[in-house]
């Protein structure tokens, strides 16, 4: 099974200087989650306008807590935070979505299941400036969380390519990946090392 990685926006770049890194990665990873609190509707929505125009797959574009810019454009990926909407609310209404959420505990990645949530992403897995302060997860609880749901689990926190290896050990679908992309200057030869390493992880396997 190859590891999959979604990019998720960390909201301190200029509208220009995000496209550009987006339109630079987005063929090395599965998914380019939009997670910018700090932007206008207006600039989101352009913002993903743009990555259309410019040939990213709709596919790939998840709007993070803005179901309203999403539909506007058609996409199908929104994902909803802790203190979202819930999911069945959005799944009641528009049965077609692919709908993420963001987890901390067993419990809640449970009932994410429950409601029929397509994916959730679990951390945060290691130390990381986002979350100064709080210690991270125990990464055994990972497969404790794999036991009890049937849908992927992203991991999420201070995940660089190195520690790839260690969270596929526990099961993981998924690595969504903020500061190791979008605090390097070199986002593209961060990206492509990790797809690389995913692969190479996946091939493992077989």
């Amino acid at each position: 099974m190859n590891i999959k990685i979604m990019a998720v926006t960390d909201n301190k770049h200029t509208l220009k200087k995000l496209l550009s890194i987006l339109l630079e990665i987005h063929p090395y990873v599965d998914y380019l989650q939009i997670r910018e609190k700090d932007k206008s509707p207006k600039e989101i929505y352009r913002l993903c306008d743009y990555l259309l125009k410019e040939g990213v797959p709709a596919r790939k574009i998840i709007v993070n807590d803005r179901l309203d810019i999403a539909l506007l454009h058609s996409l199908k990926n929104v994902h909803l935070p802790t203190s979202g909407v819930s999911v069945n609310d959005v799944k009641t209404r528009f049965p077609k979505m692919y709908i993420g959420v963001s987890v901390h505990s067993k419990e809640e990645a449970i009932l994410a299941d429950k409601e029929i949530a397509d994916y959730v992403i679990y951390g945060h897995c290691y130390p990381t400036n986002s979350k100064k302060g709080k210690p991270p997860i125990v990464l055994s609880s990972i497969s404790e969380i794999k036991r009890n749901i049937s849908i992927p689990l992203y991991a999420i926190g201070g995940i660089t390519e190195n520690q790839i290896e260690e969270l596929a050990s526990f099961g993981v679908d998924g690595v969504a990946i903020m500061s190791a992309i979008f605090s390097s200057s070199h986002p593209l030869k961060v990206v492509k090392s990790m797809r690389e390493r995913c692969e190479e992880l996946g091939n493992e396997e077989v």
